[in-house]
């Protein structure tokens, strides 16, 4: 019976936050509407201490637990499934950030803070946090570990894990991981942070991280270009990387229909350029002072314009305007959210092998469906992908999801194993793609990740029927 074990959760976080009636939806419902679940109860503890006491309980009477931070995921790895016997542990109240460390180029922040709040902390004291995303001002920090995020700037920074420095992690059994180091260099066995990262909530429950922080840059340049091919585009890639080095912070491709959905559904976000077949968003970042920054783009774009690999440019002249060519960017999810369900991939290949992938990829499912609209945009610059595909135009877009999304996933990353690459590049496994990461991961390497599941959760009670 459930009330022995609600009564203890009322008693460890208090009874205003132990939700079991009223609509939850906001918690059971995941961002991009595709997983349904209900809660036993949604509890929403306060600290680390609350954290581990709900932990205790949960293992006591042998009930699963499902992490969730902004809910923001994309793979359903954060929402309870349909039984009403999972317990959904929100994170958004721990949403401080205990400390900044100028010093140490660090700050300390609690799992639920959200990732703007984190960003907006760390230039107050005129540094940078360097972890962007296009859901920047919901997503959490404990769900960005969890799930390793990306974002826009990991071609200089990093994933999520390479700007993480400590943890403190919740056990399933409800012990506290105090592993909040500032240390760059801490050689003193297995580094148990790098389990916790990527893992999901599956290992244990992400409450607090060290993040390394940058000096603010001196002065930022963007620009929106025009490129005919994805080939050009990785060449454009390499010119600007030996022109402008570890300034070069962002290089993001978008194709023309990517740009024509956002156009259609935000008019009112500026398109500075003529539809071409690809537009690259580039980005530097600049630690000397403008006048240099200025310099080495338009060095860059007049190298790149001699050579043919762009036929125009657009640069920003004001932080406004880049803010307005990054929204456009960024606006192209929503965009498809509006034109009706997608089968959505999140894929990695060499950037060597971006064009040949596309070339495969689109000519492959222009046989199977004819009609079908590729949306494809990204981050070319660490060889990150998203390769969506849309119902033809007089399709019925659930209808085409149900239908065809099986068989256009088995084609797109059958393609992209065969080039090296992966089915996963930034959202995660969750549970969209488990079955799809048994098929296709190494007999070996699931293996060994069972084997730390089993070791770390031996009752499976963190998350079940995600990742493994």
């Amino acid at each position: 019976m459930p009330e022995p074990l609600l009564n203890a959760l009322r008693q460890a976080v208090g009874d205003a936050h132990v939700l079991t009636e009223g609509d939850l939806s906001a918690f059971e419902v995941d961002w991009r509407q595709r997983y349904r679940g209900k809660a036993l109860a949604v509890v929403r503890p306060g600290s680390t201490a609350e954290v581990a006491a709900v932990m205790q309980q949960c293992a006591q009477h042998q009930v699963a637990v499902v992490p969730q931070g902004g809910n923001t995921g994309l793979v359903g790895g954060g929402v309870p499934d349909a039984s009403g016997t999972q317990v959904l542990l929100s994170l958004q109240r721990l949403r401080r950030v205990r400390e900044i460390d100028r010093a140490n180029l660090t700050m300390t922040v609690e799992a639920g803070c959200v990732l703007q709040t984190a960003q907006e902390a760390a230039a107050a004291e005129g540094l940078l946090l360097p972890l962007s995303l296009a859901s920047e001002g919901s997503c959490t920090i404990g769900g960005n570990l969890a799930a390793n995020a990306g974002g826009t700037q990991v071609l200089r920074y990093g994933n999520a894990r390479e700007l993480c420095l400590g943890l403190e992690v919740v056990t399933p059994d409800g012990q506290v991981w105090h592993g909040l180091s500032g240390l760059r260099k801490d050689n003193t066995g297995y580094d148990l942070r790098h389990l916790y990262i990527g893992s999901e909530g599956t290992l244990g429950i992400i409450t607090a991280a060290v993040l390394k922080l940058y000096p603010q840059p001196a002065a930022h340049m963007t620009a929106l270009v025009t490129t005919r091919s994805l080939a050009a585009c990785v060449a454009l890639l390499q010119l600007a990387q030996r022109h402008a080095a570890a300034a070069l912070t962002g290089f993001e491709v978008m194709n023309a229909f990517s740009l024509a959905l956002v156009a259609r559904h935000f008019p009112q976000i500026q398109q500075p350029l003529p539809k071409a077949p690809w537009t690259v968003l580039l980005e530097l970042s600049d630690a000397e002072s403008e006048a240099h920054a200025q310099a080495t783009f338009e060095h860059l774009l007049a190298t790149a314009l001699a050579q043919g690999l762009i036929d125009d440019a657009a640069v920003a002249s004001s932080q406004a305007q880049s803010r307005t060519m990054w929204h456009l960017r960024e606006s192209i999810s929503m965009a498809q959210a509006v034109e009706g369900l997608n089968i959505k991939h999140d894929i990695a290949v060499p950037v060597s092998r971006f064009a040949a992938f596309v070339d495969q990829a689109d000519a492959r499912i222009a046989a199977e469906v004819p009609g079908a609209r590729l949306v494809t945009f990204g981050h070319l610059g660490d060889g990150n992908l998203h390769y969506n595909v849309q119902a033809p135009v007089d399709g019925n877009p659930a209808q085409f999801l149900r239908d065809w999304e099986p068989r256009l996933n088995a084609l797109v990353y059958d393609t992209v194993v065969a080039m090296g690459g992966s089915i996963s590049a930034e959202h995660g496994i969750g549970a969209l793609k488990r079955d799809e990461l048994s098929q296709r991961k190494s007999p070996v390497a699931l293996q060994l990740m069972r084997s730390i599941k089993q070791s770390l959760d031996p009752h499976h009670l963190l998350n079940p029927g995600r990742l493994l």
